[in-house]
């Protein structure tokens, strides 16, 4: 059989479900896909997701670090900061970066870290 990858899904690390679900969810416009826990009390993991863009959220201690930066790129993004601008989100605003990969919008979360969302030159 022959090796084939078939995407990645980076884990980042969350300290608190109600924050990370306002800016994963309310502000960036993704969907739970899943959730999961071992009891009510213990950490969550979960899938969020938007389109093709798939995260994974953990409050668990061994997942991930905070101030991970995850690159994604995608089309539209001056459309998207332009929806993200709209939110009016009280914690962050974005701005359109150019340089010589494209242009982006990086989004930090409330627990440190990065989303880069960037549509590269063509």
């Amino acid at each position: 059989m022959t090796v084939t990858f078939r995407r990645t899904v980076p884990v980042l690390r969350v300290f608190d479900w109600a924050k990370a679900h306002a800016f994963y969810v309310t502000y960036l416009g993704c969907a739970v896909d899943w959730e999961h826990r071992f009891a009510p009390d213990l950490p969550r993991y979960a899938q969020v997701s938007r389109g093709a863009l798939v995260l994974h959220l953990s409050e668990h201690h061994g997942d991930g670090t905070p101030g991970t930066a995850v690159y994604v790129e995608l089309d539209g993004v001056r459309e998207l900061h332009a929806e993200l601008t709209a939110k009016e989100y009280p914690y962050l605003r974005p701005g359109l970066e150019e340089d010589e990969i494209g242009l982006s919008v990086t989004l930090l979360d409330p627990f440190g870290n990065q989303v880069r969302l960037s549509q590269p030159v063509d």
